[in-house]
């Protein structure tokens, strides 16, 4: 049974604190999911994920299906027994590989067909077959599919996605079998405004169990991103749970938490930690760079995580340069504390109805950060 409860909206803003009950656990909102695609985050075990204090984690149908394959999972029990992880899973339909994996995609009425991009097979989605699949996964919470257009695309071509993810939404509705999994619509529309309002309404009359924002973050302009998103979630349900797909900075976060988003993921913090760029308290910390050769002082002072606590920015400056595989597991570790600490403080900031001034305090801090970035003092 999922249910979301509202516990408190910010005086000042659109913010609002929630709690999202799923199947494996509550999920207290506004929340980041770290992104485990394959069924795994990069460089952290599942016992390693929970130390950073996420509650929810995100993986991809679309690549789950191409490798190991549904049926080897289902068998296994389903992607929770699988994968080792306990607790709530998102699962993305392969949408977002329409739009990324365009070369290898043919879009039509009926589905997709595509080209793996692991060994060249033909497959196909349709609306019906990605709900099955995510069904099978035993997922938490699964995503419609969805056309989702690149940020420099004509009206005409997001007009067009409005209303195929809108069919194929109706189709999803009654592919579903399984009661105990949440579905989420989601809206499309590009930065149009009038095509946003269209395409959520369509997805409210459908009786979603939560509805997401897509088709931003792909190449449009960030202050496109907020302002879209700020003028779609009032046409969402109140007492629904809100996502932001694919969502990445510290900065994004507080825009778009300031709009009523509730949920977040993105590969950003993951993605940074494996090439050596840290986020801390100061801003980004590039730790190869020669500055932190010998430098003895934990990597942000501020935080409480094992790598904090436990390595100077020398040692993590070694590992990285030594192509050494701890390096990615704790730099992982501490940039994904970073976003659920964050998020954290965000919840405490809503909560006590200080969000606005909560967010410009961290604007401020960025900007320091990105000033000096290349080796904070």
């Amino acid at each position: 049974m999922t249910t979301f409860r509202l516990l408190h909206e910010d005086a000042g803003s659109a913010a609002r604190r929630g709690r999202l009950t799923l199947g494996h656990g509550e999920v207290d909102t506004p929340a980041f999911m770290p992104v485990a695609t394959h069924g795994s985050v990069k460089g952290l075990t599942p016992v390693e994920i929970r130390a950073t204090g996420a509650e929810m984690i995100l993986s991809n149908a679309y690549h789950l299906w191409l490798r190991p394959g549904c049926d080897v999972i289902e068998a296994a029990g389903g992607l929770h027994r699988f994968m080792g992880w306990d607790g709530p899973i998102l699962t993305d339909s392969g949408g977002y590989q329409i739009f990324s994996l365009a070369a290898l995609a043919r879009v039509s009425d009926d589905g997709v067909t595509f080209r793996s991009h692991i060994d060249g097979t033909a497959h196909s989605l349709t609306p019906e077959s990605v709900i099955r699949a995510q069904e099978r996964l035993g997922s938490d919470i699964a995503m419609i599919l969805d056309e989702c257009p690149p940020g420099d695309a004509d009206r005409t071509t997001v007009c067009a996605a409005v209303e195929r993810t809108a069919q194929w939404a109706r189709r999803a509705v009654n592919a579903r079998a399984r009661a105990d999994q949440a579905v989420f619509g989601i809206v499309q529309g590009g930065t149009h405004l009038d095509l946003r309002m269209e395409s959520a309404h369509a997805m409210v009359e459908l009786g979603f169990d939560g509805y997401a924002l897509g088709g931003l973050s792909v190449g449009e302009p960030r202050p496109d991103t907020w302002r879209v998103a700020a003028a779609t979630t009032p046409h969402l349900p109140r007492d629904q749970p809100r996502y932001f797909m694919g969502a990445g900075t510290p900065e994004d976060l507080i825009q778009l938490v300031g709009a009523g988003v509730d949920l977040f993921d993105c590969v950003l913090p993951t993605r940074l930690a494996r090439n050596g760029t840290l986020i801390t308290s100061q801003g980004p910390l590039v730790i190869r760079n020669a500055c932190h050769v010998a430098d003895p002082r934990p990597l942000d002072e501020q935080c409480a995580c094992y790598t904090c606590t436990h390595f100077t920015r020398s040692y993590l400056r070694h590992l990285l340069i030594a192509h050494e595989p701890l390096a990615v597991t704790l730099n992982t570790l501490h940039n994904v504390t970073y976003y659920e600490n964050f998020m954290a403080q965000i919840r405490e900031a809503i909560t006590s109805d200080r969000f606005s001034a909560f967010a410009e305090t961290r604007r401020l801090t960025s900007s320091i950060g990105r000033e000096g970035s290349t080796c904070p003092g």
